[in-house]
């Protein structure tokens, strides 16, 4: 059975090949692949693997018990498994699901410090708790987190090569547009995209089946085992209101302006109550944030509102799944991606931006009249990026563009079903082409 190819893989094979590498900790919401990646990674490049799940296995949590000195923990963990034949250097020691065994944290600086040994740990970031894993592993550590696959992840899995997406590129660089067969193509894909999302175990089935079958159950499967880890995992905070969020965000994506308001979901309850709730599940890896901003300018992150948001799925394809019936038909049968009031499209371009490692900004004056999907930059300005589920009138993107007053825009970017192009203000690039934004903007800016 061949495993899906991920971007981790080389992350991981970089981070072996560095010197001066830490512990290593892999967050992720659930069933984004953390387990399966670090077990490739081990057992294809050490001697010694060894695979430690506090969750299935917890007898193993007393193995930091006597102390954090690193032979005395390989003395506790040989008791346990003593047909292990240890090798200093060139043994990977996986601490899985550490969310159940906060100690492992701890242990940490003293496998650094001590050298001989490889340590990975992984968790969910629901269950992670955030506050005793930084307190306890500070300055000993490297954090990485693992999303769902990505557009480019699922090309490959459909077995597309590097040299298809490297001519994908170029095409963009050279603002050459693609040819019929190469678009309708891309586009057939994102739209399979679009409903099966990045998750890799239903992109393996239907990578595997060829067809859809079986991937709705998948996806309410994986929400509903969200809401169960809510349940376990939230602590001190608020569960019901992190429920009533969680299960709100399709119900708001619907509505004209997808502004997400708490007094709609509980009359009289203020933003200041549900900062931690909203904090929270964005930490999980559940949702991205996209604030308001309160001025079209420079910097970002200094000009945005935090009671002012809206909320989507980290996943596009769990967005799919969390739809009525009829929107299910809708769009599998009719293949009608408009429904849903284009929420799909900014749906998965907020997770596409994400996935590059933007945060998330848009913009809607008081008037309504002026109101831009996303936000985001290059060097010296900034670029409104709209998003268009038909190829509609720009007209915010042309006020944004052409009013001195918005003075850090120099040109914008349109994400539509429409070829390549420049009109000398703003940029139109096809849906399946936002992947490779942050790498254009960096290289041609």
């Amino acid at each position: 059975m061949q495993r899906l190819k991920r971007k981790i893989d080389k992350f991981l094979i970089d981070w072996k090949e560095n010197p001066e590498r830490l512990p290593l900790i892999i967050k992720g919401a659930r069933q984004t692949g953390k387990t399966n990646a670090i077990r490739y990674f081990g057992k294809n490049n050490y001697k010694v693997f060894i695979e430690i799940n506090f969750a299935l296995n917890p007898e193993f949590k007393t193995i930091f018990e006597r102390s954090f000195n690193v032979n005395e923990i390989i003395k506790e963990i040989t008791l346990r498994l003593p047909q292990l034949e240890i090798v200093e250097y060139d043994t990977l020691i996986f601490f899985d699901e550490m969310q159940d065994c906060i100690s492992t944290a701890t242990s940490l600086k003293a496998f650094r410090e001590d050298g001989r040994f490889d340590v990975i740990c992984s968790g969910s970031l629901m269950g992670i708790n955030y506050k005793k894993i930084e307190s306890n592993s500070v300055g000993n550590k490297e954090d990485y987190i693992l999303r769902s696959m990505d557009f480019e992840e699922f090309l490959w899995a459909k077995g597309y090569k590097e040299d298809i997406i490297n001519d994908l590129y170029s095409h963009m660089v050279k603002l050459k547009p693609l040819s019929k067969t190469m678009y309708d193509v891309m586009l057939e894909c994102f739209k399979e995209y679009m409903i099966v999302g990045g998750m890799p175990a239903i992109v393996k089935c239907f990578i595997d089946n060829k067809n859809f079958s079986g991937i709705l159950q998948m996806q309410q499967q994986i929400l509903l085992d969200y809401e169960e880890d809510i349940t376990k995992y939230a602590g001190g905070l608020d569960q019901s209101k992190i429920l009533s969020v969680y299960k709100n965000i399709p119900v708001f994506l619907g509505n004209e302006n997808k502004k997400f308001q708490i007094t709609k979901i509980h009359s009289g309850a203020r933003n200041r109550e549900y900062i931690g709730v909203l904090n929270w599940l964005d930490r999980s890896g559940i949702i991205n944030i996209c604030y308001s901003l309160d001025a079209v300018s420079l910097p970002l992150k200094g000009n945005y509102n935090p009671n002012n948001y809206r909320i989507y799925f980290g996943d596009t394809g769990l967005l799919v799944g969390s739809l009525d019936e009829e929107a299910q038909d809708d769009l599998r049968l009719n293949q009608n991606f408009n429904t849903y009031k284009g929420a799909l499209y900014e749906n998965i371009i907020a997770d596409m931006l994400v996935k590059q490692g933007y945060n998330l900004f848009f913009y809607k004056n008081e008037k309504g009249t002026l109101e831009m999907d996303f936000f985001i930059r290059d060097k010296n300005s900034l670029i409104p990026v709209e998003v268009k589920a038909n190829d509609n009138a720009t007209i915010s993107l042309n006020n944004l563009i052409e009013n001195s007053s918005y003075k850090d825009i120099k040109y914008g970017i349109k994400l539509c079903n429409k070829n390549i192009g420049f009109n000398g203000k703003f940029y139109t690039f096809p849906y399946f082409m936002a992947f490779l934004l942050k790498k254009y903007i960096r290289e041609t800016k």
